[in-house]
């Protein structure tokens, strides 16, 4: 169950409040004693506080102090992490509902601080059995502010829900998520959004010699899955889709390549990007945005049994390309390189694809952002990073220069799929261009899908990233 965002217009009484005001509402018209005021106001200016609360018994009042930056996106990161540092008292107090009252905020600013409580209030108890200690009771947020309205809000709860049902995919262990799950998964999101949905099984795989994801299954007794949805609404501004392109190896063990150490335990987050892609898929179709989107996810798992793809081996991939395997850790490029042949069937105007595939992204720049490069997107590139910039999932974009494709080239086949150990995040990416004939830009997510630890409003485990970034960015193509 997710938290809901709903419009009102007036506070029920005795209910708990928030009150989001800037220095100059400190005389404005608040439920509180002129004293506690005069108290509040001391606080604020003299004292630099910027959050008091009230205890009324029967329910809470809380005051927070927003100040604007001088960016405005610096104040709406501002702002979800303040929504954020709320739950835990919200919680304690066992609140199911309350009120945001943010008068003289615009409507991008009450947005933000209510989208940093919801995903903040999430958490994945599945198999949790006893759920009663580890509950979020905040079931409903009312919003009171004139610049929003309920549609917005709908909108809103669309978002956030996909963002939520991303995590949940990502958070799912193996032995309940395989590929397979994951296909009905998404399934049942396209059903619900009103989408179209195909999923292809290995026969209808084998059939298309989509010899990548074939390679790195053959380790695996679970069969693999390609998955297409696809949402054209009769009102589409585009006649060639948007095509968005998901990781989707289920758990990776690194194959016969077996990762050492601890380098496992949190691979169940390996299909961030199928998880990502079948989000915000399923948040612009249940949106009804004027946009035709397809979400194309090839998932496996990568596994060291059977016949394993093995170092040295020479693959023929979908669009009959041979390659020659170098690490057979490096196995999202080759599942994502028959789904970007295969998005050219579609005559796509851009493609963007989302992998958790580089351990050299995740070093370059942690998990406060997202690494992307691409080539002949023209303007899509400017216009990403400024939906990352408005959503706190910042884009850095790095070189895409031709030298590194040499890096690839192979003795017995077309390529070789690894590079060498500097520029690891742009080879990769350049691998996967060699797929491709069409504006394109490669998102490699490996640094901020996954929390081991909680991360304010981006929580612990999956973090759904991608889903808010995307969103934001097709609702500005469909505005054009």
């Amino acid at each position: 169950m997710f938290t809901i965002l709903n419009k009102q217009n007036n506070i029920a009484e005795q209910s708990t409040s928030i009150f989001l005001i800037k220095k100059s509402e400190l005389n404005d018209q608040l439920p509180i004693s002129s004293e506690e005021l005069e108290h509040l106001t001391m606080q604020f200016t003299e004292n630099e506080k910027k959050k008091f609360s009230f205890d009324r018994l029967s329910h809470q009042i809380y005051i927070e102090l927003v100040e604007e930056k001088e960016n405005p996106n610096h104040t709406l990161e501002a702002l979800r992490k303040m929504g954020d540092s709320l739950i835990n008292c919200l919680q304690n107090r066992k609140s199911q509902e309350v009120y945001i009252i943010a008068k003289r905020l615009n409507k991008a600013q009450i947005s933000a601080f209510a989208e940093g409580m919801v995903l903040s209030n999430y958490s994945f108890v599945a198999y949790k059995t006893q759920k009663e200690k580890v509950i979020r009771y905040l079931e409903t947020i009312h919003l009171i502010n004139a610049e929003i309205n309920q549609e917005d809000v709908n909108e809103l709860n669309v978002v956030l829900e996909a963002t939520l049902m991303a995590r949940t995919l990502v958070n799912q262990p193996v032995n309940y998520l395989n590929a397979e799950g994951l296909a009905n998964e998404i399934k049942a999101m396209a059903e619900d959004a009103g989408a179209k949905i195909d999923i292809l099984n290995k026969n209808k795989i084998e059939a298309l010699k989509m010899g990548g994801l074939l390679a790195v299954n053959k380790g695996s007794i679970d069969p693999p899955t390609f998955t297409i949805f696809e949402y054209k609404p009769e009102n589409a501004i585009n006649e060639q889709p948007v095509v968005f392109v998901g990781k989707g190896v289920v758990y990776d063990t690194g194959g016969l390549n077996i990762k050492t150490g601890e380098f496992m335990n949190t691979m169940k987050c390996d299909m961030g990007g199928a998880a990502a892609a079948a989000g915000v898929a399923f948040a612009i179709a249940k949106a009804k945005l004027p946009l035709y989107i397809m979400a194309l996810i090839p998932a496996t798992d990568n596994r060291p049994g059977g016949n394993a793809y093995a170092s040295g081996d020479v693959i023929t991939m979908f669009d009959g390309q041979t390659v020659e395997v170098i690490n057979t850790d490096a196995e999202g490029r080759m599942i994502l390189a028959d789904a970007l042949s295969y998005a050219k069937k579609f005559n796509p105007s851009l493609v963007i694809d989302l992998a958790t595939l580089t351990g050299a992204a995740a070093r370059a720049i942690g998990n406060l952002g997202v690494v992307a490069m691409g080539s002949k997107y023209g303007e899509h590139m400017t216009n990403l990073k400024e939906s990352g910039e408005k959503t706190g999932e910042r884009i850095v974009e790095f070189p895409f220069w031709d030298e590194y494709a040499e890096q690839l080239k192979s003795e017995i086949a077309d390529m070789v799929h690894l590079g060498g150990a500097e520029g690891g995040a742009i080879t990769a990416g350049k691998f996967l261009e060699k797929f491709t004939d069409y504006p394109y830009i490669h998102l490699d997510i490996a640094g901020p899908a996954f929390n081991t630890k909680k991360f304010n409003y981006r929580g612990v485990g999956g973090s759904g990233v991608g889903v808010r970034l995307l969103f934001d960015f097709a609702k500005g193509l469909a505005k054009k």
